[in-house]
């Protein structure tokens, strides 16, 4: 599990993928001086699952921190769907990968893995 660390505050936990692809496109976002609200279900906590939200601004100082020195292969299409949300007046809201691929892409009651096999699977 991944932090990204927003003005100072203690940090936020994500998954290293999930962080990996917010990377992506908060450093996109950021780069053009554009502020924009990202939130997410926070499912941390030993209580019930928390939404949060926080506005990102170029002003305000953001780290990324990975559990794991490697970065995680980035999906395309997912990050597309979350830099069109990111670009959207409602803001991001965080989803998991492959439930913002199968709303956004394939007819209901289909399935398709979220990552391409690789040889030997």
């Amino acid at each position: 599990m991944g932090t990204l660390i927003y003005d100072g505050a203690d940090g936020f936990t994500f998954d290293d993928r999930v962080l990996a692809h917010l990377q992506a496109v908060i450093a996109t976002k950021l780069r053009r001086r554009e502020g924009f609200l990202l939130l997410w279900t926070d499912r941390t906590t030993v209580a019930e699952p928390t939404l949060r939200s926080i506005w990102l601004d170029p002003s305000i100082s953001v780290q990324f921190v990975f559990a794991h020195p490697v970065l995680p292969e980035l999906n395309r299409e997912w990050l597309t769907i979350l830099t069109e949300k990111a670009n959207s007046n409602a803001g991001l809201m965080l989803e998991d990968e492959l439930r913002a691929e199968i709303r956004q892409e394939l007819p209901e009651g289909t399935y398709r893995e979220s990552r391409p096999k690789r040889q030997g699977d």
